[in-house]
């Protein structure tokens, strides 16, 4: 393919990627750029306060110039969109006073270990190094907190008492640090030496550190409010940037309790299929002793996952999707973490290091059912998030740094896995009504976030299943338990997530209905001419954007 030539806006953006992974080390890790990994992020108000610096000077360069094409005026749009959004929060103050229990600086300066080397001596010296400097972040950020908590910024009393608590695990004698340090090997040998020494120290560290942030909580416990309610003015901030589009609250969360009345009619009608007269509940418990759907050990786990992938690749390049050869690697891994689910992790610039598909099993665990995961394994693989994620990375001759590495937006990426999702099931990979029931029970939990996070941070009458009124803790509960099968310690965690990153979790959903309409209005405007495959691609060929710059770029690109 020919390469486009760069413009002006290109060496902006590119630019302005320059600018913040020098500022944000740990950005750097995620993306797979090298000379960052010993090194941590500037938590403190000043390095907030030059993040948002970067943003206008970004912004005031891409005012003095004029795009060439209509690739440069997406990225005017998109950057403009993206920057602005980040600028709104950072007057705002909620930048600073982001403290919860899955996005914050507590689990990013842990989180960011996962993706660094481990093949070499050097490779755990640069660990040991970064640890090494954890104590500095954690008291830059403590700092800002307290800052924002003088102004009346502090995060409920709920999340502050969950990241309390992630402290003390992490720092258990059971913990991520002892484990790590414990595990710590290379080519199966155990560490010894300098670089073990070295590693200890670095440890003892990070484990004092997180120590000292779980004690400096506390001092926040007095002014954290009790509400968990984000209230209307900051949600409506939220759900603009993590979807790139406003939409009317009121009409989604009417809108939301529709889709989950449907979902749970089809769940109820293909629990019939799986065992007549059974409920859902127990066609699911049906479907966890049936050999059929049953697998033993991390590695039959691994391998099963790895299976998948390759299958769908095989299966749709091609056919419903354009894959480039270097695409086409993905791998699936077990975490280092043993907190349960999946996720994804994005392939460096070059490709080097590809994208990877990671299971965080849950220590002990070692049986698994396949039912109700290989709706997952679609959503954070193939056709989801690693070809939408590797293959805009791949697109050097078209896209800038920006848009292939940095731009993300949650409900272009998350809805574009549920999106992928439901295609697999339209495409025939879901007839079999277990893995059906799992797909619908996946929607099932991601439609009553859409109730649950708008109805709880925005005081909307809670449905009537709960008693109406007003929304509390346990109306949050039981509906999420009514509409959701995993276990209660999970259940916990993802109410804990909904009430502490407002605007997030329903993203997905309504992302996913934003691509479906995306597609259908470009299939109602192109007729017979319409190809899935087209708008696929030139809808991936996009990138990450905001959801409203997207259905700008895709209809007026014909």
């Amino acid at each position: 393919m020919e390469t486009r030539p760069p413009t002006p806006v290109d060496a902006i953006a590119d630019a302005h990627v320059d600018a913040v992974l020098a500022a944000s080390p740990i950005e750097a890790t995620y993306l797979g750029v090298p000379g960052h990994d010993t090194e941590l992020d500037d938590f403190s108000p000043d390095g907030y306060a030059h993040h948002a610096h970067i943003a206008r000077e970004t912004l005031r360069r891409l005012e003095e110039v004029e795009p060439v094409d209509e690739v440069d005026r997406i990225t005017v749009a998109a950057m403009g969109e993206r920057l602005g959004l980040e600028i709104e929060v950072h007057e705002a103050g909620y930048d600073r006073m982001e403290l919860n229990v899955i996005a914050s600086p507590l689990q990013s300066c842990r989180d960011v270990l996962d993706l660094m080397p481990t093949a070499t001596h050097d490779d755990w010296a640069t660990i040991a190094t970064r640890l090494g400097r954890i104590p500095t972040a954690l008291e830059q950020w403590t700092a800002t907190l307290r800052q924002s908590a003088d102004r009346g910024l502090v995060t409920p009393r709920r999340q502050v008492t969950e990241c309390i608590a992630q402290c003390d695990e992490l720092t258990g004698a059971d913990g991520f640090f002892a484990h790590f340090l414990a595990e710590a090997a290379v080519q199966g040998e155990p560490l010894d030496g300098a670089v073990r020494r070295e590693l200890e120290r670095g440890t003892e560290s990070a484990v004092t550190a997180y120590t000292r942030l779980g004690e400096d909580l506390r001092q926040l416990l007095d002014k954290a409010p009790e509400s968990d309610a984000a209230g209307r003015e900051r949600y409506e901030l939220a759900s603009r940037r993590f979807l790139g589009a406003t939409v009317d609250l009121e009409e989604t969360y009417a809108w939301g309790q529709q889709e989950l009345a449907r979902i749970t009619g089809d769940m109820q009608a293909t629990a019939q299929r799986i065992l007549p007269g059974a409920s859902v509940r127990e066609a699911m418990d049906h479907l966890d002793h049936d050999p059929a759907y049953q697998l033993h050990g991390t590695e039959a786990l691994r391998a099963w996952m790895q299976e998948r992938a390759d299958e769908v690749i095989g299966h749709t390049a091609g056919t419903h999707f354009d894959i480039p050869d270097p695409v086409r690697t993905i791998e699936a891994r077990i975490a280092p973490t043993h907190t349960g689910g999946m996720y994804y992790t994005g392939p460096s610039d070059d490709l080097s290091r590809p994208g990877r598909m990671w299971w965080s099993v849950p220590r002990g665990v070692t049986e698994f059912s396949t039912w109700r995961e290989l709706t997952t394994v679609y959503h954070e693989g193939v056709p989801g998030h690693h070809l939408q994620v590797a293959q805009t990375v791949y697109r050097r001759e078209l896209l800038n740094r920006w848009r292939r590495q940095m731009c993300w937006v949650s409900g272009h990426g998350e809805g574009w896995a549920l999106y992928a999702e439901r295609l697999m099931a339209d495409l025939g990979y879901m007839d079999d009504p277990g893995n059906y029931l799992g797909l619908l029970d996946g929607q099932s939990l991601r439609a009553a976030r859409v109730v649950l996070d708008i109805g709880v941070h925005c005081g909307l009458e809670a449905p009537s299943e709960v008693g109406g009124g007003g929304w509390t803790y346990d109306k949050a509960w039981e509906f999420l338990t009514t509409h959701a099968h995993e276990g209660e310690a999970l259940l916990r965690f993802e109410l804990n997530r909904y009430l502490g990153w407002p605007g997030q979790a329903p993203s997905y959903k309504i992302g996913e209905r934003l691509w479906l309409q995306l597609r259908d209005e470009t299939a109602r405007r192109e007729g017979a001419a319409f190809s899935l495959r087209d708008f696929h691609r030139r809808a991936l060929d996009v990138g990450s954007v905001g959801l409203d710059v997207l259905r700008e770029a895709v209809l007026g690109r014909r």
